[in-house]
Parts: C-alpha cells; structure tokens; sequence
C-alpha cells in the first residue's frame, strides 16, 4: 500500500475539479491500484454544500466515494499523465445503514475498491464508515472521457 506524503486536503483539490467546500476529502490514507482509502471531516461543517434542510443524510456519503474514486484514478494515471474528466453513470446495490452524517463526532473512513475496468469504464465498491461503524456501502460505475466517447466515428 502506498502512503507517500503529502496527499493531504491541497494535493486532492489539486487533482479532481471539486474544488472550495465541494472538495470534501482531507487525506488520502493509503492506496494500491486496486483500492483508495480516505480521511474526511467535512461532514460536520454548518456550511457543507450537500446539507439540506440543515442536516446532511447518509446518502450525501455517495458523493464522498466518488471523490474518492477521482483521486485513485488521479494516482493511477500517475504524476505526468492529464487528468481525466470522470462521471458516475451509475450507483447500484446501495445500503444506507445511518440516517446522516452531520452528526458523528470524529473522521469519516471512505474506501473504493476497482472491482474491474478497462480504459474508459471502471466499476468500483465503495464504504463510508465512522469508526468501525458501516455508514453506507455499494457499487458504481465511472465513465472516463465521456464527451469523447461521442465523438467517436465508425466507417460504413
């Protein structure tokens, strides 16, 4: 696993286009190629721009794993390569096991794991948990370059 410094809250914004208080992710805390896992104590800011109704639910964390996602393709495609532009196209068999998040004490644990993937699709299962505590787990899936994709031609 690889943990080289600094990949704190700056070297994330740095890589990914969220950027201010959408930036939600403080620390990379180890990562491979397969897999990512994050820091974040966003979750208890007044101001989070996901809250709504003054609370932030449980699946606002499904924005936390994909930032997540971001950074670990940022650090796959190493220091010199482009970034590429990623959207989530899909988020499937999502189990919400908490209410919210706005109100747990303490880090957010936030961990995306490649299932499969090839040049421009990824699948990935991802968790967000607080302390040994399982707040939300599921699957999505990540096109990357998707304008693209449509400006792709096939010859008759």
């Amino acid at each position: 696993m690889n943990t080289a410094a600094p990949l704190d809250h700056a070297w994330i914004a740095a890589r990914i286009p969220h950027q201010g208080s959408m930036c939600l992710l403080d620390a990379v805390t180890g990562w491979s190629a397969d897999h990512i896992e994050c820091r974040a104590t966003s979750h208890n800011d007044p101001a989070h721009p996901l809250r709504a109704a003054g609370r932030l639910g449980a699946a606002s964390g499904i924005e936390y794993a994909a930032q997540a996602m971001a950074v670990h393709g940022a650090l796959v495609a190493g220091a010199h390569a482009a970034p590429r532009q990623g959207y989530l196209t899909s988020v499937r068999g999502v189990t919400l096991h908490a209410e919210r998040l706005d109100d747990l004490d303490g880090p957010l644990g936030v961990r995306a794991e490649r299932l499969s993937g090839d040049a421009n699709n990824v699948l990935y299962r991802f968790t967000v948990h607080h302390g040994g505590r399982c707040l939300l787990e599921g699957r999505a899936a990540v096109v990357l370059d998707a304008d693209s994709l449509g400006t792709r031609t096939t010859q008759p």
